[in-house]
This record gives structure tokens, sequence and C-alpha cells, in this order.
């Protein structure tokens, strides 16, 4: 018999925690923050009792085109590659870039071949020498639009 009185209290103090853990108190301090807890606060006066919010769902979380993820996909992963391809694009960007620059600058004196003989026993530029000026600042010129677009799609995939 004493045993079985036992076994009831120990089963009421059991349902009593949790029947309590059920409950979150809002608590307010004298500054007004609020805070929500399921133990007493010090110093926060208790305002009143809310139930706790329902579990998670455990459906997929949808995509950006508002339609469910699908099933066995990770869409954190699938965003993480996209970033990555992203950022890959623009530091193959940049260094197209930076080999162009410096392509542009290396360029500047003139190759054999390049100068053309003149009537006073001088030398000028001739259209070859030209022509590869404007090859390398064309190359410079769609390496930067590269990184715009590089860069802009980085961005778009954040």
């Amino acid at each position: 018999m004493r045993l079985s009185r036992l076994f009831l209290v120990l089963l009421a103090l059991a349902a009593a925690n949790a029947v309590d853990a059920q409950k979150i108190g809002r608590y307010v301090f004298p500054d007004g923050r609020v805070v929500y807890s399921d133990l007493p606060v010090p110093g926060a006066k208790l305002v009143n009792e809310v139930a706790p919010p329902p579990p998670a769902s455990v459906s997929p979380p949808p995509s950006r085109e508002g339609k469910a993820a699908a099933p066995g996909v990770d869409p954190g992963a699938a965003r993480v590659q996209r970033l990555d391809q992203a950022d890959a694009e623009v530091r193959a960007a940049t260094e197209a870039l930076e080999r162009a620059r410096t392509q542009l600058q290396a360029g500047i004196e003139p190759f054999p071949g390049e100068r053309t003989g003149t009537a006073g026993g001088g030398s000028r530029l001739n259209e070859a020498y030209d022509g590869r000026q404007a090859a390398n600042q064309r190359a410079v010129a769609d390496a930067e639009e590269r990184l715009q677009r590089a860069v802009a799609a980085r961005n778009a995939a954040r």
C-alpha cells in the first residue's frame, strides 16, 4: 500500500511537471524588455502565460518559384553550389582581365615588323601595330564586361 502511494505521488509530480512545461510565461522587465520563458525570470514580472507554438512542419521549404523542392534535393546545397560556381566565374573573369591589361601594357612597345621606314630615314608605326593595339584594347573591354556579368550573376545568386 505504501509503495502504491509513493507511485501515485511520483506520477502526480510528473504530470504536474508535464503540464507546467506546456506553458510559456511572458515576462516584462522594468525597462520594457519582454522575455518568453518556461522558467521564472529574475527581475521580471510575469504578465501572462501563453501556449507554446506548434511543432515545426517537416515539409520541404518552398523554392524561389513558390513550389516545394523536389524530394531528396537539398535547396541549401544547390544554392551553395550556385554561389561557388558564380564565385569561380568572378575569379576567372578577374584573372582574364588582369591578363588582358598586362598584355595591353606589354604591347605598347612595337614588335619587330611593326615599324615602316620613312623617306627621311626614320620610321613610323604601321597598321600591324595599330591592329594589335586595337585587339588588346578590345580584349580588355571584353574582359571588363565579362567581369561585370559575373559579379551581377553572383549577386543574383546570393
